[in-house]
């Protein structure tokens, strides 16, 4: 049942006839011990395949089938509620939302079981507890630890499920656009762009190599990035661009842009630590939030400017 490739554990097993007819998260999570959440979220990364292709966690399995588990969950400890310092740009009784500075990990994981936003959230929040997942409570979508921006967080378990199905829905024929939530980035990128308006469709799994990173893979999950350059730099050759989320891949942006040969500036684990220009961490912040209220059905809108240390690279770019 287990193998190896490299460093990263790997798990094939055939399905047996007794979970014939289960849904494949709660069948790895039998044959593993490990929580269905965690199996959750490795089959979001597509780590969990059937047949050598990436599945959903909805996916119903027939006996004799082939699954493939690649990788397995971090340890993770429950969040205890500490003050964290974070900003709130929005509060009521179902959603909030707030600007997460860089540096700030988003829930407890390996190494970072204290001082996360989670505990800062149930800190000032406690109710919030009860909702989504303990592990990541009220929590719908993340930023990397690195990442600074906005993110909206559910307050009750009504917000929770309307949230969650905004930020499953995709854009196309038949989704009214107050479905979806919009989620825009500014990134500094390397490079001179071919093109000012584009979009990376670009399927996102774990790196064959590196159980860390991620990395564009044919087995990955379904990834598409669009994007859009807002101003192009001489010198050094980079661009500011603004990139729009249509799923929520983890390191995403920093892969996709990565992928076409314009990585993050800042970024070192996807490329992109070069010389001259150091901002000590990826370029990138969350700057815009588009989502329909969950409860009142009223669309709120959220912006919030580049911090400090990123503004003045740019300021540095314009001399």
């Amino acid at each position: 049942m287990t193998g190896g490739l490299g460093d990263i554990p790997r798990k094939e097993f055939a399905v047996p006839a007794s979970l014939a007819g289960e849904r494949i998260d709660r069948a790895v999570a039998l044959l593993t011990g490990w929580s269905r959440a965690d199996v959750a979220v490795l089959v979001e990364e597509g780590a969990v395949r059937v047949g050598g292709q990436p599945v959903a966690k909805s996916r119903r399995l027939a006996e004799g089938e082939e699954v493939e588990v690649e990788g397995e969950p971090e340890p993770e400890a429950l969040p205890v509620a500490e003050p964290v310092e974070f900003a709130v740009v929005h509060v009521d009784e179902d959603v909030v939302v707030v600007v997460k500075p860089a540096g700030l990990v988003v829930h407890p994981g390996a190494g970072h079981e204290t001082g996360t936003l989670a505990s800062g959230l149930l800190h000032r929040f406690p109710e919030i507890a009860a909702v989504g997942e303990p592990m990541r409570p009220g929590i719908v979508h993340r930023l990397d630890r690195d990442t600074s921006g906005l993110m909206v967080v559910a307050r009750s378990p009504r917000a929770y499920d309307a949230l969650t199905a905004a930020l499953a829905a995709r854009p196309g024929p038949g989704v009214p656009p107050e479905k979806l939530m919009e989620r825009r980035y500014l990134a500094l990128a390397w490079g001179r762009f071919d093109a000012r308006r584009g979009t990376i469709d670009a399927p996102i799994g774990r790196s064959a190599t590196r159980r860390t990173r991620m990395a564009v893979r044919e087995a990955g999950k379904e990834a598409r990035t669009g994007y859009e350059v807002l101003t192009q730099y001489e010198h050094p050759v980079c661009a500011l661009v603004e990139c729009r989320l249509e799923t929520g891949r983890t390191h995403q942006i920093r892969v996709h842009l990565g992928a076409i040969g314009h990585p993050v500036v800042g970024d070192g684990t996807y490329g992109g630590d070069r010389n001259p220009l150091q901002p000590g961490r990826p370029f990138l912040h969350a700057h815009s939030l588009a989502l329909t209220h969950p409860v009142t059905g009223e669309r709120l809108e959220f912006s919030d400017p580049l911090p400090p240390e990123l503004a003045a690279v740019l300021t540095a770019l314009e001399l």
